[in-house]
Formats: C-alpha cells, sequence, structure tokens
C-alpha cells in the first residue's frame, strides 16, 4: 500500500512547481524568439563576434541581433546587460575589457563583474600588437623607449580607450621600461590604426586583425605583438616581452556572458553552440585572420578565469601605480 501524501507536503509542491515551471519551461523550449547579443567589443572583436553569432543562430533555430555598444571599454554594454531579464534573450559579447580592467582603471562602474553576470563560455584570446607610423622613426619596442625618454613623457600612444587592455598594456610598458608618455584614448578601436596611417598619432595598441592588412601595404608598422609568444602570421615580428625584458603582458580574452540568474539549461546550451561555432571547420581560417586564438571551455572555466585575470590586473595596476581615471 501508498502511504497518503499529507497536504503539507502537496502545498509544498504546488509552490515549488509554481516557482521552478516557467524558468524550466522557459529553457526546454529556448530559444523562442530572436536573441540580443549586446556586443562590448569594436573592430576585429566585432568582427568576431557576428561571424560566432550566425553560426549559433542556424543551430538554434533564431536569429542573433547584433547591438553594438563598444564605448567606454564596453562598460555602457556591460551594464545593458547586467540590467536585463536573466531568460536568456539579451546575452553579453565581451572582452577582458570590460569585465576587468575597466572595473580597476575607471572610477563609478555601476556593476560587478561576478555579482551581475553569468558565465556562458570562454570564446578566445586576442592577438594585439604595437604599431607605429611610418614616418615616426620607431621600428622596435626599444627605438619607442629611446624616443619616450628623449620627449620627456610627450610622446602620444593611442589605445582603444580608458579600461581597456591597450590601455593597461601602455601603462605597464611604461612602468617596466621606466618612461612615461601620454595616453590618447578613442572610442573606435579602428581609430588608432586611422590616425597612424595619417602620420598625427606616432604609436599605438590595437588588434592585431586591425591592423595587419595596413602593415602588409605598407601604411604602418606593427612593431612588435602583445602577446606571451610570437603569432603564426607574422613569425619575424617579435613580442614585447622579447624586447623589454620583464614585460607582461595584461590578459586579452572574449567571452559569452548572461545576466545573474541565467537558468543552467540556457546556459549549458548556449555553451554548446559557441564551442561547436568555435570548431567549425570553414571558419577557422577566418578566426585566425582576424586575429584570434580560439579558446572553448565550460561556463566554470571562464568564471574561474575571470576571477584571475581580476587578481592578475589589481596585481598590475599596483604594481605600475596606475590611478583610476
Amino acid at each position: 500500500m501508498h502511504r497518503p501524501i499529507a497536504p503539507s507536503i502537496i502545498v509544498g509542491m504546488m509552490i515549488a512547481g509554481a516557482v521552478m515551471g516557467p524558468s524550466l519551461a522557459g529553457a526546454q523550449g529556448y530559444p523562442a524568439r530572436p536573441i540580443r547579443a549586446v556586443v562590448a567589443i569594436g573592430g576585429g572583436g566585432e568582427a568576431l563576434g557576428r561571424l560566432i553569432a550566425e553560426k549559433m543562430s542556424q543551430a538554434l533555430g533564431q536569429p542573433i541581433v547584433i547591438d553594438a555598444q563598444p564605448a567606454a571599454g564596453g562598460a555602457i554594454a556591460a551594464n545593458t546587460v547586467a540590467r536585463a531579464a536573466p531568460d536568456g534573450y539579451t546575452l553579453l559579447y565581451a572582452a577582458v575589457n570590460s569585465q576587468v580592467y575597466r572595473t580597476l582603471l575607471s572610477k563609478n562602474v555601476p556593476y560587478d563583474p561576478i555579482r551581475d553576470f553569468t558565465p556562458i563560455g570562454m570564446m578566445s584570446d586576442a592577438v594585439l600588437a604595437v604599431a607605429a607610423s611610418n614616418n615616426s622613426g620607431i621600428r622596435s619596442m626599444t627605438d619607442l623607449v629611446a624616443r619616450a625618454k628623449a620627449d620627456g613623457g610627450r610622446l602620444f600612444y593611442g589605445t582603444s580607450g580608458v579600461g581597456t587592455t591597450h590601455h593597461l598594456s601602455g601603462e605597464v610598458f611604461q612602468s617596466v621600461a621606466s618612461v612615461r608618455m601620454t595616453h590618447v584614448p578613442y572610442k573606435d578601436p579602428n581609430q588608432v590604426g586611422v590616425e597612424l596611417m595619417a602620420d598625427r598619432l606616432p604609436v599605438g595598441w590595437g588588434v592585431f586583425g586591425t591592423l595587419h592588412q595596413n602593415h602588409l601595404a605598407g601604411k604602418l608598422r606593427i612593431i612588435a605583438i602583445n602577446n606571451t609568444t610570437r603569432f603564426q602570421r607574422t613569425p619575424d615580428i617579435p613580442t614585447v616581452g622579447e624586447q623589454i625584458p620583464g614585460y607582461e603582458p595584461p590578459p586579452g580574452w572574449n567571452a559569452w556572458f548572461g545576466p545573474a540568474g541565467l537558468p543552467r539549461n540556457i546556459v549549458e546550451r548556449l555553451n554548446a553552440e559557441v564551442n561547436r561555432a568555435l570548431a567549425a571547420p570553414d571558419l577557422r581560417d577566418r578566426i585566425d585572420a582576424l586575429g584570434f586564438i580560439p579558446t572553448p571551455g565550460t561556463p566554470e572555466e571562464l568564471a574561474a578565469e575571470l576571477k584571475r585575470s581580476l587578481a592578475n590586473a589589481a596585481r598590475m595596476v599596483k604594481a605600475a601605480g596606475i590611478e583610476p581615471e
């Protein structure tokens, strides 16, 4: 014989079903409408996001609509998603900029990178580069050191904005090389290359994919790769660390996040599609040409990397004596 279920237990089950039902039902039928991807990256990073989002859309059966908001180091985009409903229909494609550096290098950031987001999956490591204008006379990082010392802090260097990987890289370089330069932040990540080619800027940090074609065309010169190892497309160009002993490049990853409280079923579905898109054979050369190295993984691995990056960046900021702007 089965023992009758107590009325209190039945009531408890009904309440639990009312609370969990909509969330689970939404996850099981996900996605039922277009997904908005708020993109916190410009230039080559945005191009990569569009490429992967298109491949994911095909598998999910719903379009992923790109909403590009790269200004303010991606902070505007990040804040948009932090305030969104955790239903899987508003996602954040961000760089380490908005999730780490912006919180350390800028005052009054309105979101918490850990509390306000759900990690979905890592996308890639960006290949970053240091480039100089043709008329600057700068052909290497040692040339840059000599020029910076001679100019006594008046040498300008450009980046894609305050609180970005490029900004922190420039500051760490100055600390290690014992030089001072003047930071020129741009709202558009592509503007660094434009200013270099016009000889209005002597040197700048940028994404490899947005600088390489102009390097090949002789319109500017990439003088260093701002990663721990050389990049396969330019094996003859040394890293910053090879030229400046003691220099450690800040992390430069891209990843997908959702608002805090995103249901696990949705997280797992999106993570699977991100990883599947990154492994697609027809995208390998295009990803490589944009200057990115695929780094698929689990949500837990992204969460761990986020914490590591926050700790490492805080150490770099403190060692360089950088004050938030």
